[in-house]
């Protein structure tokens, strides 16, 4: 009898400190830790120390090497949480360059929170394509409207004919920026810069905060807000490893990762109108142009080819995410 009790306090106190474990987790992202995925990484962490007594090590972009390595270890279990946008794992996961379509996001501040937080494409039919890569999918969010700088002003498909416009190494892009009419050439962002400054490119595509951060309009003359995408990322955990954990500890990761969206969205359209209101301040010969309606009509007409590139990338499992973000946006709007 006292063998049986010993035992049972053995298996009890082991229980109980497994229980209390304290493990250390790896984050790897693309960006800094005062970029968006930074601050977002960074949120994550607060609410994972805060509330349990495991620690969370961020990996700012290469620190683990490329984009591609960053994911192999993610895959393989040696990172548990990652952070990649879309213009990256779209070679991985072909339906992810839904994120990266032109005219199915919106752009108003209110309405993009409602998207991102409610629509059904994002917070659902995505999770099961994740997990079939060994991903968890816990959160995609906009880091801030694209916004094309360029040497001369266009207004139509037929001024930005000749344009070489640079893109994240993904043939959607590439094809959206041929539909718009451009020419565009995939590169990295580690080549960006010198592009800009020897002529090899005509312009390029971010959001506001990095057009301002990296000099990028005074590389360039002309600032034109098409409304056309978000730089969109998504955050994802190893399945094998959110597999593995307690309810409790799931929950704990579920719960960051809802402070941490909440937190991103609204600093998101902050950092916009930071980075807007800093090249208006510091380079105020800078043209800054909005398409009125009627001209972005023209691109949004255009983009149908892309979104027929896509299907075909994609697959009918890829229509079905296009038919609903449309839905979710025509949602968010009526809101």
């Amino acid at each position: 009898m006292f063998k049986t009790l010993t035992t049972l306090g053995l298996i009890a106190a082991m229980t109980l400190a497994n229980s209390a474990r304290a493990d250390e987790w790896r984050y790897a992202m693309e960006e800094g830790l005062t970029d968006p995925q930074g601050m977002y990484a960074t949120k994550f962490k607060e609410e994972i120390e805060k509330n349990s007594k495991h620690t969370i090590n961020i990996y700012p972009v290469g620190a683990l090497g490329e984009s591609a390595d960053a994911m192999e270890q993610a895959q393989a279990g040696l990172i548990q949480f990652i952070d990649q946008s879309p213009g990256f794992t779209g070679a991985l996961i072909p339906e992810a360059e839904a994120f990266l379509l032109p005219y199915v996001q919106p752009t108003d501040p209110q309405e993009v929170h409602k998207y991102f937080k409610e629509g059904k494409a994002v917070n659902e039919m995505f999770h099961d394509i994740y997990r079939e890569h060994g991903l968890e999918l816990l959160s995609v969010f906009p880091e801030g409207q694209q916004v094309v700088t360029t040497m001369e002003p266009f207004r139509t498909p037929a001024d930005l004919a000749g344009m070489k416009i640079r893109t994240m190494p993904s043939p959607l892009l590439l094809e959206t920026y041929k539909a718009f009419g451009a020419s565009p050439i995939a590169m990295s962002w580690g080549e960006l810069i010198g592009a800009l400054k020897t002529n090899m490119v005509d312009g390029q595509e971010n959001p506001a905060i990095w057009i301002e951060a990296y000099g990028l309009d005074n590389l360039t003359k002309v600032m034109t807000y098409t409304g056309h995408a978000q730089y969109t990322t998504a955050v994802m955990a190893n399945a094998d490893f959110y597999d593995g954990l307690s309810d409790k500890d799931k929950k704990l990761i579920q719960d960051a990762t809802a402070v941490a969206l909440d937190y991103i969205l609204d600093e998101a359209v902050k950092m916009d109108e930071i980075g807007l209101r800093k090249i208006k301040e510091t380079n105020p010969g800078y043209t800054i142009n909005r398409l009125t309606d009627a001209e972005r009509a023209v691109f949004i007409e255009r983009s149908k080819a892309v979104e027929q590139a896509f299907i075909e990338r994609a697959g009918p499992r890829g229509a079905k995410i296009l038919e609903q973000m449309k839905k979710d946006l025509v949602a968010a709007r009526a809101n």
